[in-house]
C-alpha cells in the first residue's frame, strides 16, 4: 500500500514538473467577504464602446435588453464611421438615438498628403455633427501605424489635423482618443516583463522598435496636442496607458484642464492600488468617465465590484491582461455618480437625462 502511495506522489511530482506555466492556475484558499455586483449602483454611462454588428432594429432591442440588465443608463458608439455610414447607423437607433445611445464619428486617412486635406476633413466632420454625431474618436493606428505617401508614420501632434481639433472646440464636442499601448507591450519580451505572458499569448500585441514608434515619443505626441488645444475636451482613453503611474496622469490633469480621462481595458491597473487609486479617484473625481472598450455584458461585474466594493483579492476574467487579483477601491457615493454618469452628461452633449425627451 505504502508503494503504491509513493509511487502515485512520485507521478503527481513528475506531472506538476511538466506542467506549462500557462496552464498554472491556482485557486485562493483565502476566505474574505465576497460581495458580487452585477448591476451597477446608480444608471451609468459608458463612453467607451464600440457597436459595428447593429444590422436590425431587432439586434438594438437585444442591445437595450442587455442594457437595462446591468444598469446602462447610455451608451457611446465609438464606431460610427461618417457620411452615410453614420446617417444609417443612426437612423437604425431610432427612438433610442440620445436616450440611450449616441454615436461619435471617424476620420479617413485616405489622401492625407494631398492640399486642403485637413480643412477637408474638417469640414467632412462638420457634417458628420450635423447629423448627429456626438463626438470624435480617433484609434490606435493614429500616431501608431498611420503613414504618408512616403511611407512616413504621421505623430499624433500631427499639424494638418490642427483645423479637426479647431472645428471639435467650435462645436462643443469632445475627442476620445486613444494613442499607443500599455508600455510593457513596447519593451523587451524577457524575464522583467510583467506582460511576459501576455506576449506569449498573443504575440501579434507586441509593438518592437523595429516596427513601432517608442512608447514615451507616442505619449509626448499626445500630451503636446492636448496642450497645443486647450479649448478642445480631450477624453484621454485608457487612462492614457498611465493607470501603473497614476501620479504622472494626475500631473497631466493639472496642467491641462482641458483633459478627461476613462478607464475601459484597465481597470486591473486600478484593482491592484486600490488605496492610491481611492485617492486618485477622489481627487479628480470630475475629469474620470467611466469606460469599458469591449461589449461583453458579463465582464462588467469586475468593474463594479472594483469601483464599488471593499472586496480583497479577487479574481477578474481577463487574466490576459493582468496575472494579478484585485481589490476593491469603495468609492464613496458622490464619486460614484461623479464618475457613473454626471461627469459624461457634463462634457458630451445629446446624451437625454433622465426624464428628458420623449
Amino acid at each position: 500500500m505504502k508503494v503504491a502511495i509513493a509511487a502515485l506522489l512520485c507521478v503527481s511530482a513528475a506531472a506538476a514538473q511538466t506542467m506549462s506555466i500557462e496552464e498554472y492556475e491556482p485557486r485562493s484558499t483565502l476566505v474574505v467577504p465576497q460581495h458580487i455586483v452585477k448591476r451597477a449602483r446608480y444608471p451609468f454611462i459608458d463612453v467607451h464602446n464600440h457597436q459595428r454588428r447593429l444590422g436590425t432594429r431587432e439586434d438594438v432591442e437585444r442591445l437595450i435588453r442587455a442594457m437595462d440588465g446591468i444598469n446602462m443608463r447610455a451608451m457611446v458608439n465609438l464606431s460610427g464611421g461618417s457620411g452615410e455610414r453614420l446617417k444609417q447607423g443612426i437612423a437604425l437607433l431610432g427612438p433610442y438615438y440620445g436616450r440611450r445611445i449616441v454615436t461619435f464619428a471617424n476620420i479617413s486617412f485616405q489622401g492625407i498628403d494631398e492640399p486642403g486635406y485637413g480643412e477637408r476633413i474638417a469640414r467632412r466632420f462638420e457634417a458628420d455633427v450635423r447629423n448627429g454625431a456626438r463626438g470624435l474618436k480617433l484609434f490606435k493606428n493614429f500616431g501608431m501605424t498611420v503613414k504618408d505617401s512616403r511611407g512616413r508614420r504621421v505623430p499624433v501632434d500631427d499639424p494638418r489635423f490642427d483645423k479637426l481639433f479647431e472645428t471639435c472646440a467650435r462645436l462643443g464636442v469632445p475627442v476620445l482618443i486613444h494613442t499607443a499601448e500599455p508600455k510593457p507591450l513596447f519593451e523587451p519580451m524577457d524575464k522583467y516583463n510583467e506582460r511576459w505572458l501576455e506576449l506569449k499569448w498573443y504575440p501579434h500585441r507586441a509593438r518592437p522598435p523595429d516596427r513601432y514608434p517608442p512608447w514615451e515619443t507616442l505619449i509626448a505626441e499626445q500630451h503636446r496636442l492636448f496642450a497645443r488645444h486647450p479649448k478642445t475636451i480631450f477624453i484621454n482613453a485608457h487612462l492614457g496607458w498611465l493607470g501603473g503611474d497614476l501620479a504622472r496622469l494626475g500631473k497631466l490633469l493639472d496642467r491641462l484642464p482641458n483633459v478627461y480621462t476613462e478607464f475601459g481595458a484597465v481597470i486591473e491597473e486600478l484593482g491592484r492600488q486600490p488605496r492610491f487609486a481611492r485617492q486618485f479617484f477622489i481627487r479628480y473625481q470630475d475629469r474620470i468617465l467611466f469606460g469599458k472598450d469591449t461589449w461583453r455584458p458579463e465582464e462588467y461585474a469586475t468593474y463594479f465590484r472594483v469601483l464599488e466594493t471593499a472586496d480583497e483579492y479577487f479574481p477578474h476574467d481577463r487574466k490576459h491582461h493582468g496575472l494579478w487579483r484585485l481589490y476593491g477601491m469603495d468609492l464613496p457615493d458622490e464619486v460614484l455618480k461623479k464618475v457613473y454618469y454626471e461627469n459624461a452628461l457634463r462634457i458630451i452633449p445629446g446624451i437625454e437625462r433622465e426624464g428628458e425627451g420623449r
